[in-house]
Formats: structure tokens, C-alpha cells, sequence
């Protein structure tokens, strides 16, 4: 099992004890997911996502976890998902993606695992990967006129696309019969190998997302510009493999 990153043990250390007096006996298990269960996870730019298994709901703990996040997410924990058993294996079929991402790379930090159990219809996988690259691609254009085409709120909105893609690209992976690779690189020279897309803007986007490069105001419009022509090509490369005309 992979371990936790050093920095987000650190973190975990006092939350977890908070959470578990919080929740008593209703907590079934905490999961940690996304890049700090995955190897990708960033000091400073990644978040930290957690499943919380619960028995059942109680509108008083949400209230009072209401409460307690207002000082965990200064640490760059984003609100748990939080789920009863009922809940997960009713909702399988509906979200395949979000819980294959979560089945194959996670870490069981208290309780119970239920995901090695879990059987994961893919019937709807292509449906939803689909789905989540359109409404990426919608939001990314909005979010650029909301933002004045300022190369400030680029740099905050490809990251953020590139993030939300990554799960959708392995998702495909997998429904070619491809392993999905968990490094992000490997996803990338992947896809272009399988589909003939070229991923360049892809990767010069997660160079970005680590810090590595900082293109100026000449330079960032151009790769929204390749980034966004790159995403709509898989897209419509995804729908011609589905069926549609």
C-alpha cells in the first residue's frame, strides 16, 4: 500500500482524532483519495480528498463538521464526500468513474474498506467521461470571459481542467483495455499512442500545474488556446467511438 505523504500525515495526525470524536459511532471508515492515495500529490498546490463511510446521516454532525472545516480547509482539505453503505453501492452504476478512481488508489486511514468488495458496472463509464470532457470544456470557455482572458486566471484554469481530465483519460484507458496508469506523464504519452491526439498542450499544462514553467501574457492565451482545440479533438474522438454522428 502506498503510504501517506509526509506532509498530509502531518495534517491528518489532529484530524482525524477530531473527526472520529465528532462522528462517533456513525463513522464507519475514512478513505483518503485523489492525488495524496495516488503519488501525484503536490506541498502547497494539491488538496486532499477524503470518503467518509458513514452508518447514517445525522443533520447535527453536519452542522457542527460545518463548523470544525472552516479551520481544516486552511490545511487544503475540501469537503469529504460523505456516503452510507446504502448510498455507495446504490450509486455504482451512476458514478463509475469517481469510484474506479477511488477502488484502485486509495489509502484505509480508520475502519472498514468496502471498496475491495465493490463490483463496478462499466456499462456507463464512456457515457460519463464523456459527459465530464464536455462540461469541462463549457466551464473552461466560461470561466475564461469570466476572467477577463487575464493570464492570471489561465494559470488558475487550466491546472484545474487538466485535474478534472486526468480520471476521465484513464477512465478511457480502461475501456480500451489499457491499463490506467496512474502517473499522469504516462497517461498522457498513452492517449496520444491509442488515439493520435496530440496531448502536447496536456503536458505543457501539468508542467504548470508543478511549477516547472510560468508563460507570460504573450504565451499563456496561445496554450488556452491549444489546450482547449486539444480537449475539444478528444472529445470528438470519444463521441465518434461511442456511435455518434
Amino acid at each position: 500500500m502506498r503510504e501517506v505523504p509526509a506532509e498530509v500525515r502531518e495534517v491528518l495526525r489532529d484530524y482525524l482524532p477530531q473527526v472520529t470524536k465528532l462522528f462517533g459511532t456513525t463513522l464507519e471508515a475514512v478513505i483518503l483519495y485523489g492525488s495524496a492515495a495516488g503519488g501525484e500529490y503536490l506541498p502547497g498546490r494539491s488538496n486532499i480528498n477524503l470518503l467518509m463511510l458513514l452508518s447514517r446521516h445525522e443533520g447535527t454532525h453536519s452542522q457542527r463538521y460545518a463548523t470544525l472545516h472552516q479551520r481544516w480547509q486552511k490545511e487544503r482539505i475540501v469537503v469529504p464526500l460523505f456516503v452510507t453503505q446504502a448510498e455507495l453501492r446504490s450509486s455504482l452504476d451512476l458514478f463509475p468513474l469517481e469510484y474506479l478512481e477511488i477502488q484502485e488508489q486509495h489509502i484505509l486511514l480508520t475502519g472498514s474498506d468496502p471498496f475491495p468488495s465493490l463490483t463496478i458496472d462499466l456499462r456507463n463509464l464512456r457515457l460519463q467521461c464523456e459527459q465530464e470532457m464536455r462540461g469541462n470544456l463549457l466551464r473552461l470557455r466560461q470561466r475564461f470571459v469570466e476572467g477577463g482572458g487575464m493570464t492570471e486566471a489561465i494559470g488558475i484554469l487550466l491546472p484545474l481542467s487538466l485535474t478534472a481530465l486526468l480520471p476521465c483519460l484513464r477512465g478511457l484507458l480502461r475501456l480500451s483495455g489499457r491499463p490506467a496508469e496512474r502517473s499522469a506523464d504516462a497517461v498522457l504519452k498513452t492517449v496520444q499512442n491509442e488515439s493520435g491526439i496530440d496531448t502536447m498542450a496536456f503536458q505543457e499544462v501539468l508542467t504548470l500545474k508543478r511549477g516547472i514553467i510560468s508563460p507570460g501574457p504573450m504565451e499563456m492565451p496561445r496554450l488556452f488556446e491549444r489546450y482547449t482545440a486539444a480537449l475539444q479533438a478528444l472529445i470528438d474522438k470519444t463521441s465518434h467511438g461511442s456511435g455518434e454522428r
